[in-house]
């Protein structure tokens, strides 16, 4: 038998090393050392089928176009000449390197990504490649077998069949390809087919949808125009779908596809390890077999039968998508085959070559295969790996930043018993980077890769809700640890699991359930006697034991002795309860498996119950899913409800708030029950979050609690350690993410001030998805900032950031307001309710037509004469800046003054304005399916629905809309604008629901609070608390503006101020306006109290957050 390619390059690293040490002992000049080398070289070249090219100054070797390397270049220099920590000389002789590349992409038009170099003097070789926008040199490695061997597979990759990248791969199997769109019909009129009909394919497919609607709800995410992306996207591949319910079929089968694709990359990856067992010979033949032999081969590796005698147990568990094999036919095959023919021009060099390229190589490959907005409908934000990185760091610094010495026992230690977790771990991003990182750290501190294996299986887990997800995560971490696989000791669990880190499975609690685990399934709930999950690695044999004995069908008494045998089960744990339960799910799962139902529920419930078995962990990390409360699927809402109250997180009020009402995000909940039952005391979580939860009331108030209730009034405090604030950045793909990155640590409790750092992009600069984290930082400022409650009397209220001496000069205007701010009018159906006056007739009549230009619900264009009175100048965000208001339409106001959130009963409408309410009667049924009609006007009364108020009734009504005089500012805006309006025409200006307002008796009052609100006292205080661009009502709840005393002095020049500074901005007088407003800031200074050093510190801190002056770069 041939040699591996990876034995020829051990056999000729190993004769490289001596031929070294044999020249290098005679002191030779760069040519000679050349000529000792250089033949031994050529020979290995030819040996992988390359010509050599010599050239004067180099050597240069070439590949194909879509090899892994196109262009190779040697340069060689006298030895000696290359030192450890680089001098001029060796930095001169990396500059050659990078200037001769840079030469070959410019003659011969390569990409400079495919092109690599090495320095070279017999002593130490330096790698240099072409990454992103910049030259990557590596530190000089010394001359060794380990180094030589990564220097020939370097040239080896000149000879490799095509780079497995994810662009390549999506050049081949994106959905523009015609193999793509042949596979994604063959698959979809084959499941269409097979779900006509009772049998194997249909449970897999509902058992996928109990699990895959757990985090999305179809019909929410592909309802209404949302849809329409898909159908567009879809008709590439030459089908066609109407409904959410063919969305949802199409994706299982995009699944499928996508699934099939990642299992076939694993297979040929480990090819390099396996040799002819199961190398990547076995693809080109399975192309070229007949259906029957193609059908086995594939079912052998879906059952996981080919990885399972190379000893890894569940990379391939016989998942949802291997259902096409029980659904064969003759477009299945073709398509399948033309795949694995494409397939076998791969070459996975690539994956020990360049590690980074190919790290969670399937989450790039689904960057690329779906559309960004299809993948934002279904809530895919896929983490960048700087910005993990920056996770990682800020979690445990020592662990994952800088090069530490070889001889650190301490380090060495931790790196083998450091436990990781992460709990919704997607494709795999966190424990891929992890386990690089021990890699990287078992290579500096010369760990024997047998216990670094054994550590990182041990100690780096990942859950997962999505089985897509989990399996493209099993085969990036098995990718990862490819090269550790020859000194395995035994068989191997990738441990990453199908599992829900939130709703975990419970015990039952009632008389009849307790003792008692319940795992549901498409095919009926399973019940587990409770004595096996209680110990972690009993209930793993428990399920071993499970499913050996049905694929043998043995009877029932000898499963349950064989049970109490193995898991050494004493009397009381094993009593006759437990012993039943065990039987009826042996039989339960032996009939299932008679009838060719089973395959996988063994292995599902083994997975389903790994949150209860894997332990507890050092570090807790990852990118919980950012969905909010009101968008989870109906019954999985109300199955965790309970666990938001276990935690004190809900501070809605109200079962009906529990299920829809709040805008609580799944994020937070996951944080609090993972930092509960897996992390270890003094443990530390580190996840990428929403800024919103230190910056908001509801869920955001809960989570500030910063404790975990152990019963009655104990508690595990949490200790905020830092927190990252990115909103600037943007860092999701085409997504306008709240992004923050925060670190808790379990058992301390929270110290304020918090450090809080608020990164901002420099004017100038860019970075990419794909930006490492240094490219990241060089395009980004810190400032250095830090947090804490706005309220001093309340640790769970919306935090305040700040620089420290701003901090404490803000606390002196912290405080409740003398006045209320209250929400713009909110009509169920704007294009209903929003006008414009297009006639006044001389009967008093007025002619309109409503406004329908960006309307969330369609209705149709109507012009209708109506009576005047209900009609009111509309003033929406767009209309109000700062120092100045003006209306731009009407709205149609159905309540009257006094009358609050009652609407005109209908009979009085009918009788009074017959007009309008004929106008009101055409869009009666889109006002009744309104979400602002079904929240606050239906009630439930004797078990039935029941109207609460008239059809037409709006919401945030009330005395104050009909103030004679009112403060508004923008509720969404980057700053805060405040101005004043009044009235028009003897009619009350009316802000919609975009707008806050505050009501006032005289325009004296509106002037001295809208001049309090411009100042950049106040402006400061809002956004170093408030969501930046929602400044909502409760901004009056923390900020101390007292009642207005006309016989105050300050209090009349800060109103004659504001009504001047109106009178500026109609004028377009920017440099009065300036000079008003810095007259403003010093008198509202004199108002807080505050010093004129206080008062600089505040302005200047502002301009800051404003982007307006540099701040410190240096990193947090």
């Amino acid at each position: 038998m041939s040699p591996s390619r990876e034995e020829v390059v051990a056999h000729y690293a190993d004769r490289l090393h001596q031929v070294l040490q044999k020249t290098i002992a005679q002191n030779p000049n760069e040519a000679e050392f050349r000529r000792a080398v250089e033949p031994l070289l050529e020979e290995f070249l030819r040996e992988m089928g390359l010509e050599p090219l010599a050239r004067a100054e180099y050597t240069l070797a070439q590949g194909r176009a879509d090899a892994i390397f196109n262009r190779l270049v040697i340069e060689y220099e006298r030895p000696g000449v290359l030192k450890p920590k680089p001098d001029a000389a060796t930095r001169h002789a990396v500059q050659q390197v990078k200037d001769y590349l840079s030469g070959i992409a410019q003659r011969e038009r390569h990409a400079k990504e495919r092109l690599a170099g090495v320095a070279f003097d017999g002593h130490y070789l330096i790698f240099v490649r072409h990454m992103g926008e910049r030259w990557v040199e590596e530190p000089p490695v010394e001359a060794n077998p380990h180094s030589l061997k990564r220097f020939l597979t370097w040239l080896a990759g000149l000879a490799s069949g095509i780079a497995l990248t994810s662009e390549n791969l999506n050049r081949d199997f994106s959905i523009e390809q015609l193999r793509t769109q042949t596979i994604l019909r063959g698959l979809y009129q084959a499941l269409e087919k097979a779900l006509a009909e009772e049998g194997l394919v249909r449970q897999l497919f509902e058992q996928w949808r109990i699990f895959f609607s757990e985090a999305i709800d179809y019909s929410e995410t592909f309802g209404g125009r949302k849809l329409e992306p898909l159908k567009k996207w879809v008709r590439k591949a030459g089908l066609h779908i109407q409904t959410p319910e063919e969305a949802e079929r199409f994706f299982f089968v995009l699944h499928t596809y996508f699934a099939l694709l990642a299992k076939l990359l694993a297979w040929l990856a480990l090819s390099r390890h396996m040799g002819v067992r199961l190398g990547a010979p076995v693809f080109s033949a399975l192309a070229a077999a007949d259906g029957e032999t193609l059908q086995k081969r594939l079912g052998e590796m879906e059952s996981g039968g080919i990885f399972r005698q190379y000893g890894i147990l569940n990379l391939l568990e016989g998942d949802f998508f291997a259902w096409y094999l029980h659904a064969w036919s003759s477009e299945v095959e073709r398509a399948l085959r033309a795949l694995i023919e494409r397939l076998d021009e791969y070459d996975p060099t690539t994956l020990s070559l360049f590690p980074e390229e190919t790290r969670d190589l399937f989450k790039k490959l689904y960057h690329y295969l779906l559309p960004r907005e299809i993948r934002h409908n279904l809530g895919e934000y896929y983490t960048p790996d700087w910005l993990a990185w920056r996770l990682l760091v800020q979690l445990d610094n020592t662990f994952f930043a800088g090069t530490p010495s070889p001889n650190d026992e301490k380090l060495r230690q931790k790196l083998l018993s450091t436990r990781f977790l992460d709990p919704a771990c997607g494709s795999g991003t966190f424990p891929v980077l992890v386990i690089g990182r021990m890699l990287e750290l078992g290579r500096l501190l010369m760990v024997p890769e047998r216990d670094l294996l054994e550590a990182i299986l041990k100690n780096v887990v990942g859950f997962d809700l999505n089985p897509l997800a989990v399996l493209t995560a099993r085969v990036n971490y098995l990718l990862a640890i490819s090269d550790l696989l020859q000194y395995r000791q035994g068989d191997i669990t990738i441990p990453i699991y199908l599992a829900d880190s939130v709703r975990t499975p419970a015990e039952g609690q009632d008389l009849f359930s307790q003792g008692i685990f319940v795992f549901p399934t498409a095919v009926g709930d399973f019940q587990v006697p409770a004595a096996l999950v209680t110990a972690p690695k009993r209930f793993d044999r428990f399920c071993e034991i499970l499913e050996s004995s049905i694929r043998s069908e043995v009877d029932p008494q000898a499963f349950l002795e064989r049970t109490r045998r193995e898991l050494d089960l004493n009397p009381s744990e094993w009593d006759d309860n437990a012993r039943k339960l065990a039987e009826e799910l042996y039989t339960k799962l032996l009939d299932l498996h008679r009838r060719g139902l089973n395959g996988l529920w063994a292995r599902l419930l083994k997975n389903n119950f790994a949150p209860l078995t894997v332990g507890q962990f050092d570090y807790i990390v990852g990118n919980p899913p950012w969905v909010n409360w009101e968008h989870l699927p109906d019954n999985y809402r109300r199955s965790i409800a309970p666990l938001w109250a276990r935690y004190e997180i809900f501070s809605h009020k109200g079962f009906d708030a529990i299920l829809g009402k709040s805008k609580d995000d799944i994020s937070v909940l996951m944080t609090y029950t993972v930092m509960d039952k897996l992390l270890k005391d003094k443990g530390r979580l580190g996840f990428v979050i929403t800024q919103s939860v230190f910056k908001t009331g509801g869920g955001g108030q809960g989570f500030r609690r910063f404790r975990i209730p152990q019963g009655k009034e104990q508690f595990t405090p949490l200790a905020v350690i830092h927190v990252d604030d990115m909103v600037d950045l943007n860092p999701f793909e085409g997504a306008s993410n709240r992004t923050a990155v925060m670190v808790l640590e379990k058992g301390k409790p929270t110290k304020y001030p918090v450090p809080y750092t608020v990164w901002r992009k420099k004017r100038g600069t860019r970075f990419t998805y794909d930006s490492t984290l240094d490219e990241v930082l060089s395009a980004t400022r810190r400032l250095h900032f830090f947090a804490e409650p706005v309220d001093p009397k309340d640790p769970t209220s919306p935090w305040l950031t700040a620089r420290p001496k701003v901090l404490k000069a803000v606390r002196k205007i912290l405080g409740k307001s003398d006045y209320r701010a209250r929400k713009g009018v909110t009509p169920s159906v704007n294009s209903v309710f929003w006008l414009i006056e297009a006639l006044k007739r001389p009967d008093g009549l007025i002619l309109i037509h409503n406004l329908t230009e960006g309307a969330k619900v369609e209705v149709g264009e109507v012009s209708e004469t109506i009576e005047p009175d209900l009609l009111y100048p509309l003033l929406r965000g767009r209309d109000v800046k700062r120092w100045r208001a003006e209306p731009s339409a009407m709205i149609l106001i159905t309540h009257e003054p006094g009358m609050r959130l009652k609407a005109i009963p209908e009979k009085e409408m009918q009788t009074r304005y017959p007009r309008t309410y004929g106008y009101l009667k055409r869009f009666e049924q889109v006002l009744r399916r309104s979400a602002v009609f079904r929240r606050y006007f239906i009630r439930k009364k004797g078990g039935e629905l029941v109207d609460a108020g008239p059809f037409y009734s709006m919401f945030n009504v009330g005395d104050y809309t009909f103030a004679p005089w009112k403060v508004v500012w923008r509720e969404i805006a980057s700053d805060l604008t405040a101005a004043v309006v009044s009235s028009r025409e003897g009619k009350t200006i009316v802000p919609d629901h975009k707008l806050v307002l505050v009501a006032c008796s005289s325009d004296i009052e509106a002037h001295f609070i809208c001049a309090l609100l411009n100042s950049s006292i106040v402006r400061f205080v809002a956004l170093g608390y408030a969501i930046q661009t929602q400044f909502a009502p409760h901004l009056l709840d923390f900020i101390r503006i007292p009642r207005y005393n006309p016989t105050d002095p300050l209090h009349r020049r800060l109103s004659e101020l504001s009504q001047a500074a109106h009178e500026a901005a109609q004028a377009g007088d920017e440099k009065r306006l300036e000079a008003l407003e810095a007259e403003i800031d010093r008198e509202a200074a004199k108002l807080w109290g505050l010093t004129e050093a206080e008062l600089r510190e505040i302005q200047e801190s502002l301009r800051e957050l404003e982007g307006e002056v540099p701040a410190a770069e240096e990193e947090a």
